[in-house]
């Protein structure tokens, strides 16, 4: 049977490790971590878990870092992705991303919010659990994903499907402003590719040019981004292109193709037979 401790005490648990928490976070921050170069800051992960007392930790073929505290029959899973993306252009920035900034309401670089400072938050309620003795009939599982900026789903698709883990709940750490989100709106992954003909830039009338013919559509989606459903609970749907590519022979040459990246985010009531295909243009094809 669960034990009923105070939540005053749980938060003066938490309060005890702020400072932990904070190196902690600051050390993963420090530690550039793009998709698919997660290593340094997995190890870094598996050194705090061990640190603090976890039961196993262990590192899966694919390098997601598995911590686990308890050893009761019901698993419950936190997660958090550890890769981040790039820190753009480094002149937007007004400290050193990787350094990081501190002040006393909150700590800034690449990753604090999505998803490293979930990672340390996680790593250290698993402390605060086993302190208190509050995993009782059940395992938990804390789980540092890797490569969900660029392959969103696949971390957690390898963990069901090649190590059998199946958890009766899962509390995913993406950042909501600290408040508790029960869904979330679904996604799609979209890329348009246009065709056209190469050929010297000098005359570009006898060629087709893929750029130009990307043109209206990127014009359309821009306009179709303007009017998609609305739900009250879950919100607006909408659409980005996030990417858009090219294939020249030269800068003096007709592209003879172009393509672009589409983020599409699906509120209630939206599903892929509803939205994708409808009077597909010939020029393009679209994938997901």
């Amino acid at each position: 049977m669960a034990k009923n401790i105070p939540f005053k005490l749980i938060l003066e648990k938490a309060k005890d490790y702020q400072a932990d928490m904070t190196r902690f976070l600051r050390d993963m921050v420090a530690i550039p971590s793009e998709s698919c170069d997660e290593k340094r800051v997995v190890h870094r992960i598996k050194e705090e878990m061990e640190k603090v007392g976890f039961d196993k930790v262990e590192i899966d073929p694919m390098g997601n870092v598995l911590g686990y505290i308890g050893h009761g029959p019901r698993l419950v899973a936190m997660d958090a992705h550890i890769d981040t993306v790039g820190i753009g252009n480094i002149k937007n920035w007004d400290f050193d991303p990787y350094e990081g900034m501190e002040t006393d309401e909150l700590i800034g670089g690449r990753g604090t919010s999505d998803q490293e400072g979930g990672m340390a938050s996680m790593v250290y309620a698993g402390k605060i659990i086993k302190d208190l003795g509050l995993e009782d009939e059940y395992t938990l599982l804390v789980t540092g994903t890797v490569q969900e900026e660029d392959c969103d789903g696949l971390c957690w698709q390898y963990i069901i499907e090649q190590s059998g883990i199946r958890p009766e709940f899962v509390v995913s750490t993406e950042p909501t402003d600290c408040q508790i989100y029960r869904g979330q709106r679904g996604r799609m992954e979209i890329r348009i590719d246009v065709q056209g003909v190469s050929c010297h830039g000098s005359a570009p009338e006898r060629g087709d040019n893929a750029i130009f013919k990307m043109g209206p559509i990127l014009g359309e989606l821009q306009e179709l981004s303007q009017r998609l459903g609305y739900d009250e609970f879950l919100g607006k749907g909408t659409l980005t292109v996030s990417e858009i590519f090219f294939t020249s022979p030269s800068r003096c040459a007709v592209a003879d193709s172009c393509a672009v990246s589409i983020d599409r985010r699906l509120t209630w009531g939206r599903n892929l037979g509803r939205r994708a295909g409808r009077n597909p243009r010939p020029a393009c094809s679209t994938e997901s």
